[in-house]
């Protein structure tokens, strides 16, 4: 794949991860700033390193499975390989604009 189909097809993962919401706060987890990275690590196998709002976050498992099926579904990815991290800790800084201005601190 070359380089722009490769930049697309993040950006379409991207995209497609706004549909996965914290349910705590009804916003995304790409505007909350829990995505930390992602990339294609093979063809058809994307891997993304997110983190939660807090370590102790009761919905853990409901927000990382999320993540994980949201991207598998996708007709261009077979594998989706999430990495849950504490480092850097989440902080509201990491949010877009949009999830700002969603919760009106912007």
């Amino acid at each position: 794949m070359d380089v722009q189909n490769q930049a697309e097809l993040l950006d379409k993962i991207r995209n497609n991860l706004k549909r996965v919401l914290d349910p705590e706060l009804k916003l995304n987890v790409v505007d909350l700033g829990l995505i930390y990275d992602l990339s294609l690590v093979e063809e058809r196998v994307a891997a993304i390193t997110m983190t939660l709002t807090t370590p102790g976050c009761p919905l853990h498992d409901s927000i990382v499975s999320g993540v994980k099926y949201c991207v598998e579904e996708m007709e261009e990815i077979d594998r989706a390989e999430v990495q849950l991290v504490w480092e850097p800790a989440w902080s509201p800084d990491k949010m877009t604009e949009d999830g700002l201005r969603t919760l009106g601190r912007l």
